[in-house]
């Protein structure tokens, strides 16, 4: 082969060569687009960041990469400890005039996905309200209801699957008492002004056992007995809380996710963002 050829060869797979890593480096995509309302991005825009990644679990109900596990180490008990036995925490037996010991978590949460799973004890003792009773309260103040809702009247509003005293569930999705059931809860915690003003109430989506129950739900205020919910100011985390009603109702399988701020964000109001 001649110089020429030879360098004429080179040439040619070097200009090859350039095009490959020109489109192997170029992000899919568009720039020529036009923009979206929120005036960031273009439609199908080329540098719009991927979203991070989160492996789901192997398995229905289980932990994703990127979820935090609410083991029983990750708990406290306000007064009698709870019983722990393979990874299942129980309500503990009250004894008479005893005060109530709710099981509070040692982390602090506000926006957050949370999964659980419950289980009412078996066979049933009592009725209505006195019937596997439980509660999971956002931020030690908001209530979705838990209770053994199998065949068991009660008012509306303290079914399990509902916001207590406020909203009953869509429908009655209870499983038998003695059966593991399962909770999962979008919430979205209020936002305040700096004076304390209200900007946003909180909202909840429920699926009870993979049913839709509460549907991006406002809330009226913290959870109360026989009262009308209000707000109070606070701050943008605390704790969740298993409530011990008296009754042995047992949890396992806890895990949560932070919600970032973009989850939220398209639905605030200018002060609250």
């Amino acid at each position: 082969m001649t110089r020429m050829r030879l360098a004429g060869c080179l040439a040619a797979g070097l200009v090859a060569m350039t095009g490959v890593l020109a489109f192997a480096q170029e992000k899919p995509g568009f720039r020529d687009t036009p923009m979206l309302p929120d005036g960031k991005w273009r439609v199908h825009d080329a540098d719009r960041p991927a979203p991070a990644v989160s492996t789901p679990a192997a398995i229905p109900g289980g932990a994703p990469s990127d979820a935090i596990v609410l083991a029983p180490d990750a708990w406290q008990a306000e007064a009698a400890p709870w019983h722990v036995e393979n990874g299942v925490m129980t309500v503990p037996a009250r004894a008479q005039g005893a005060r109530e010991s709710n099981l509070v978590s040692r982390q602090g949460f506000g926006d957050v996905q949370l999964h659980l799973e419950f289980r009412a004890p078996n066979p049933p003792s009592g009725t209505s309200q006195d019937r596997g009773n439980s509660g999971v309260w956002f931020m030690q103040r908001y209530e979705v209801q838990i209770l053994d809702g199998y065949r068991n009247p009660t008012y509306a509003d303290g079914t399990v699957g509902a916001v207590y005293g406020w909203k009953p569930p869509l429908v009655n999705a209870a499983r038998k008492p003695g059966e593991w059931q399962s909770y999962d809860i979008l919430f979205e915690r209020p936002r305040f002004a700096a004076d304390g003003k209200l900007l946003r109430p909180a909202y909840v989506t429920v699926l009870l056992n993979g049913v839709l129950v509460q549907n991006h739900q406002a809330l009226l205020g913290t959870t109360v007995w026989r009262k009308v919910a209000s707000y109070q100011a606070h701050g943008d985390a605390a704790p969740l809380q298993l409530q011990d009603h008296g009754s042995p109702v047992s949890f396992r399988n806890i895990w949560v996710r932070p919600l970032p701020e973009a989850a939220i964000a398209q639905d605030l109001p200018g002060e609250a963002k």
